[in-house]
């Protein structure tokens, strides 16, 4: 039980683990901003349309009341939603970005074979494909 708490333990608290917890909060706080901002400046002016807000819109079948303009603010609020995220992991991507060293290129781990061209290991001293002697490199 000891060695599972640990595990758990070690899980909870690497970084990519709180970094998604952090960005969940914050996505919660700003779901109401979005809302307010579609609610109050976007769904009023597409609803010019019908002279109405998009929320009113229903359509009834056979005694059942669709609200389509509510699922259409829901849609809205999400397009939204990902634009900004969208926008402020970009910024933040570029940010880290400017401090960071390019990383250096890896060594090379084969070389090509003189004779059959293939792709050998740097160490080899004869061909794996062709069995010819390789030239000892300094």
């Amino acid at each position: 039980m000891k060695k599972f708490i640990e595990e758990f333990k070690s899980f909870a608290l690497r970084g990519n683990v709180m970094d998604m917890a952090i960005g969940v909060i914050i996505g919660g706080a700003f779901t109401s901003i979005v809302t307010s901002l579609t609610d109050n400046l976007i769904n009023p002016l597409l609803g010019l349309a019908g002279n109405t807000d998009l929320s009113a819109f229903t359509l009834q079948i056979a005694g059942i009341e669709l609200k389509y303009g509510a699922f259409l603010t829901s849609v809205i609020n999400f397009l939204i939603m990902a634009f900004v995220l969208f926008c402020m992991l970009k910024a933040v991507n570029k940010l880290t970005s400017l401090g960071r060293k390019p990383d250096a290129p890896a060594a090379p781990t084969t070389k090509k074979c003189p004779y059959c061209c293939s792709d050998i290991p740097i160490a080899a001293t004869k061909c794996a494909h062709c069995a010819s002697e390789l030239p000892r490199e300094e």
